[in-house]
């Protein structure tokens, strides 16, 4: 397993060259930001963008609030195990970094010793894009596009093969789909105590007001301001 892809007339080494060839082409400031993107940019953004859901959720204040809440929180943990899954597969396929079996490549990142398939960029990536897909369909699809971008930069680094990405991808999508039943059965029923929590309820809606099909809703912990009127409007 060690020598695959070893091959030059092999369409994986094939579009290896091919996408990192853009970087030889390409100024070196540019690839100082693949290389940050691809290494961390792309990453951190998949956070920022798992609180940002995190957020929207919150402040809507949806009865399916928990819910939503449990599928992001089943996120992260998605591609902790994917990274996990991961290790014996490496271990089992050895496959060396594509620099060490091929001459003429511009690698941007130095200093990567152990095997290449599959890639863990990219299954922490993906693994984070579906998580949010199962939670929120637009951050999801904004997720699984960087979760994209990332497979790319990888290749364009001259760190992975594109099979080595689309391993990755497919690791982290199954994962985060496959578990994503039995975590939400486990997680959603201590997002909903959470949210009834007088502590920490806020975790799960904002505490206010929040608007439900078009009418005032009112978030547990808010003040029954609607009660107070009608008895008002009654008194008169």
């Amino acid at each position: 397993m060690a020598g695959l892809a070893a091959s030059g007339s092999n369409p994986d080494v094939e579009l290896l060259y091919d996408i990192n060839g853009l970087a030889k082409d390409a100024p070196r400031w540019f690839d100082r930001v693949m290389e940050y993107v691809g290494e961390y940019g792309v990453l951190l953004a998949m956070i920022l963008l798992v609180v940002w859901c995190w957020w929207s959720v919150r402040r809507r204040g949806a009865e399916d609030a928990a819910s939503s809440v449990a599928a992001l929180v089943w996120t992260p943990l998605a591609a902790a195990i994917a990274v996990l899954v991961n290790v014996p597969i490496r271990g089992f396929v050895e496959r060396p970094r594509p620099f060490r079996d091929h001459q003429g490549l511009e690698v941007l990142v130095s200093g990567k010793t152990d095997f290449s398939f599959v890639s863990d960029h990219a299954t922490i990536a993906m693994a984070l894009g579906v998580g949010l897909f199962v939670a929120n369909r637009k951050f999801g699809l904004i997720g699984i596009g960087l979760a994209l971008l990332e497979g790319f930069c990888r290749v364009y680094m001259g760190v992975h093969y594109p099979t080595d990405v689309v391993g990755g991808f497919a690791l982290g999508t199954a994962v985060a789909l496959l578990l994503s039943p039995l975590a939400m059965a486990l997680l959603t029923p201590v997002m909903s105590a959470v949210e009834r929590s007088p502590r920490g309820g806020w975790l799960i809606k904002s505490r206010g007001r929040s608007r439900v099909g078009g009418q005032d809703a009112l978030i547990p912990g808010a003040r029954k301001e609607t009660a107070g009127a009608e008895e008002r409007d009654l008194a008169a």
